[in-house]
């Protein structure tokens, strides 16, 4: 398992074109983006499409990433949420609403007991960050980035201004990530 650091510095080579550092990325980051778009999908197929997708995406714009905004992992699953996001707009995802059952098994055979306790741990540290949110503003992270509400749709289910909506998701993120940085 690769470390943060370890990931930021395969997705620096990926950005000068380097198809050996770009390889390791896939190996170890497909499973978890693949969970991203199949959770906004919920379509196998259409979620191993968006993700071809978000691969090529990662290809030619790994240069944009920058360390001091977020860890590498983080950029590459808004790299994959948004592309998701996208397809459902344009209309391209769950086209037949597709079950998590019926998706087959989707689990990383390469998951060893060792992965996962440490990301039953990681898991663990992001429930205690949430919690220390305020209830409203984390459910509204969570239905933002997990469930891939828009920031207008949560503007509106939570009838508040939209503008408040993007402050609040984004002070929100930087209380998260200041919580897990500790």
């Amino acid at each position: 398992m690769l470390s943060p650091d370890d990931i930021a510095k395969l997705l620096a080579r990926v950005a000068l074109s380097d198809r050996q550092a770009f390889n390791m990325l896939y190996e170890h980051t497909s499973a978890k983006l693949f969970g991203v778009t199949l959770r906004l999908l919920r379509n196998k197929t259409d979620a191993e499409d968006a993700l071809q997708d978000v691969y090529v995406k990662i290809w030619h714009q790994a240069g944009k990433y920058a360390a001091s905004d977020a860890s590498a992992m983080s950029w590459l699953i808004t790299v994959a949420r948004n592309h998701a996001i996208d397809r459902l707009r344009q209309g391209k995802g769950r086209g037949q609403q597709e079950s998590l059952e019926e998706a087959g098994d989707i689990t990383d055979d390469r998951v060893n007991p060792e992965m996962s306790a440490v990301a039953g741990s990681e898991r663990r540290r992001i429930d205690h960050c949430f919690e220390r949110l305020d209830a409203e503003k984390s459910k509204a992270v969570k239905e933002a980035y997990l469930e891939g509400y828009s920031y207008k749709e949560l503007a509106e289910k939570n009838e508040v201004p939209l503008n408040t909506m993007r402050t609040w998701l984004r002070r929100s993120l930087m209380k998260l990530k200041e919580c897990l940085e500790e």
